[in-house]
């Protein structure tokens, strides 16, 4: 049976501010990207999201951005990469602590938003974000989009490179997602999401914004927890891969 893993964005309240139904969501999904502060989540906030994703049995990787709350972490920001590197070696340590205290741990690292589109072709912020992950612990994972900057750097520093696609997402023919500023950049239809993670999973392709067909090997696929109707989307999602065959499971 093949098996594929589905991750999402969670833990991205912050104070009295509260975003997506995380427990709902961990019913359907086998990775947590777990928000570490900088775009989203507070102390409290991640530990309960920690908690919940140990006790669902779904594994806590580390959601690391920009230090941007005001923009959640989906504005570029031309920062020093040293300071880049030293801001996510500070969210994966924050994470890992309160990953602990829940009686979990840290199992990989995804970028986010702003971060994660930068790292794509910017080499030098890229570069940091790989030697930031290295720093920590050389045994974790770095998700991200396939043929971008930082898996291929990730691959030439020893780490573990996993290719990703995105479940509610549209893609541009090179493989680049969509801006979200583009009308049909984010998909809604529970339907239609699942149709086009079907393809993905079973296929190895995607139907990109002009209508072409393109080749994409993804060990994991994001369902965006934030995005209106994501439980919807996630049990739509698990449903079709089921009964397809195809297994949902960590890619670790």
């Amino acid at each position: 049976m093949a098996i594929i893993d589905l991750n999402s964005d969670v833990g991205e309240a912050f104070g009295r501010w509260t975003l997506g139904d995380d427990e709902a969501i961990f019913r359907s999904v086998s990775s947590a990207n777990v928000a570490c502060g900088f775009h989203a989540g507070d102390p409290g906030v991640i530990r309960a999201t920690c908690e919940k994703a140990v006790e669902a049995g779904v594994v806590i990787g580390a959601h690391v951005g920009y230090r941007d709350l005001a923009g959640f972490g989906r504005r570029f920001l031309d920062i020093d990469p040293k300071e880049l590197a030293d801001d996510v070696v500070y969210q994966i340590g924050a994470l890992q602590a309160l990953a602990a205290v829940s009686g979990g741990r840290v199992e990989y690292v995804k970028p986010h938003g702003g971060l994660y589109n930068t790292i794509v072709k910017h080499t030098a912020q890229a570069r940091a974000v790989v030697e930031a992950v290295k720093s920590v612990n050389p045994n974790l994972p770095i998700l991200g989009l396939p043929g971008s900057e930082v898996l291929r750097l990730a691959e030439e520093a020893g780490l573990r490179a996993v290719s990703e696609a995105f479940a509610d997402r549209a893609y541009n023919p090179d493989g680049t997602l969509v801006s979200r500023s583009q009308p049909g950049a984010v998909l809604h239809d529970p339907v239609e999401v699942a149709e086009h993670v079907l393809r993905m999973a079973t296929e190895q392709s995607v139907r990109t914004i002009d209508g072409s067909v393109l080749t994409i090997r993804a060990e994991s696929i994001c369902v965006h927890g934030d995005s209106p109707g994501a439980v919807a989307m996630a049990t739509e999602v698990k449903s079709a891969l089921i009964d397809a065959g195809v297994s949902i499971g960590s890619f670790l």
